[in-house]
């Protein structure tokens, strides 16, 4: 029995929400949108791209019920305990995590707010201009990577308002290959 105890214990089985995160990073990393509509591949690009997919899976999840408001609470929740540990593995000690933490969460909904607006009117060039404000912030972009990266966001929003609140929150969104929306 003791040696029960000692053995070491397998791995909990991840739940839809850290399955659905993971996605959601995965799809924030894909190399083609760093290389084909020029990205910058930095620290704080990257985290906007993670902002970015998240906000365009939640508003997905709007058109659905208590179990979708769930499933995007279960995400969010994840996601910044993600960023919680992302910032303990950095090095940034206990005390200071939570003054991390505070501009990484306005981060997150002052850029879903400023997507929503343009994505709520479908306006390109509104989205285009958040996206200079927001992801290109730290690195000038070449003049046409803005309106490339509205695009694709334009496309992949309507991707994930096309699948099934069931799928969203089950398994998550699917969004389309970068060359299938974007210039």
């Amino acid at each position: 029995m003791i040696f029960g105890l000692l053995r070491r214990r397998a791995a909990a089985e991840p739940t839809a929400a850290e399955r659905i995160y993971a996605d959601l990073v995965s799809a924030a990393r894909r190399p083609a949108l760093y290389r084909e509509l020029s990205v910058p591949d930095t620290l704080p690009a990257r985290f906007e791209l993670i902002v970015l997919h998240v906000a365009l899976y939640l508003r997905g999840l709007r058109r659905g019920g208590p179990d979708a408001a769930a499933r995007a609470q279960e995400v969010i929740e994840e996601m910044f305990r993600s960023l919680d540990a992302s910032l303990r593995e950095m090095g940034v000690g206990d005390l200071s995590v939570p003054k991390k933490m505070k501009p990484i969460i306005r981060a997150f909904y002052d850029g879903a707010a400023q997507y929503d607006a343009a994505l709520d009117r479908r306006d390109g060039p509104a989205l285009a201009a958040a996206l200079t404000r927001i992801v290109y912030r730290d690195a000038p972009a070449a003049a046409d990577a803005p309106a490339n990266l509205a695009a694709y966001v334009l496309g992949a929003a309507d991707a994930v308002q096309s699948q099934s609140v069931e799928s969203l929150v089950a398994i998550g969104p699917a969004f389309p290959a970068i060359q299938e929306v974007a210039p």
